[in-house]
């Protein structure tokens, strides 16, 4: 993987689409998925900087769209959740993965007893998708790691997803890049040059792509990465997209640095 640049490009809200990761991006992480929260001010600098693009701006996340609208209300962005799992274009139109129930119901049953002799981890059941969180119980990170191993070894039309303190695992062939993709080759987005903001291992599909596409790829912390550039942190996020509101009203350009 490329050290990202210390100076990325610079981003013309006239020709640019972006895309956000939320959880360690746009919201800090915290010790519990349903702690986590968009500053309200960050929800204005959205707010702001969708308009400005002609609403190509979305959500790229691991969470299901239900849980992407609480936390962007009272915004209605386009939104791709569980990693791309279900998706809603910018005009609305929804798309999903789905399992069949003797996939999903056998592989919640065992993950629920097996996490239940683990205390301090938790079970996020997205429909199409499980998350074996275990950052209140680091100790259990093995175990956590051969039991989703034991899971798609069981049902091969399952992949892992790793991320930070949590292992996922989601329908083979879903990925932020995929959705990612699906978006660039919509309206709004189409013919615009691609922006992805991401913190995890779940953003590197979605980093790959946007390279690919010929647009920019932006790492939010440190680690190994696909990304062309860096933002130290969650503040350096919304210090960027401060900073970038401030200049609607003198430009539409922003060098985003690391």
């Amino acid at each position: 993987m490329n050290q990202p640049a210390d100076v990325a490009p610079v981003v013309s809200l006239a020709n640019h689409a972006f895309f956000f990761d939320v959880d360690g991006t746009l919201a800090a992480i915290q010790s519990r998925p349903d702690e986590v929260f968009i500053p309200s001010s960050v929800i204005t600098c959205l707010r702001k900087l969708s308009a400005a693009s002609d609403n190509a701006l979305a959500l790229v996340s691991g969470r299901p769209l239900s849980e992407l609208d609480a936390l962007a209300a009272p915004l209605k962005l386009p939104l791709a959740g569980v990693h791309g799992a279900e998706r809603r274009d910018a005009a609305g139109s929804l798309h999903r993965v789905s399992l069949p129930e003797e996939v999903t119901t056998p592989l919640a049953q065992r993950l629920r007893q097996a996490l239940a002799a683990m205390p301090g981890t938790l079970l996020e059941t997205k429909g199409m998708a499980f998350a074996l969180h275990f950052r209140n119980a680091p100790e259990y990170a093995g175990a956590i790691q051969a039991l989703a191993e034991e899971m798609v070894t069981q049902f091969p039309q399952l992949v892992l997803q790793p991320g930070k303190c949590v292992v996922e695992i989601k329908p083979e062939g879903v990925n932020k890049g995929a959705a990612l993709r699906q978006f660039m080759q919509e309206a709004p987005f189409a013919g615009r040059i691609p922006v992805f903001v991401g913190d995890d291992l779940t953003d590197e599909a979605g980093f790959e792509v946007v390279t690919a596409l010929g647009g920019y790829a932006i790492k939010v912390g440190d680690g190994k990465t696909q990304a062309t550039h860096r933002l130290a942190n969650v503040d350096a996020v919304y210090a960027w997209l401060e900073q970038l509101t401030l200049q609607l009203h003198q430009d539409t350009t922003l060098s985003v640095r690391s």
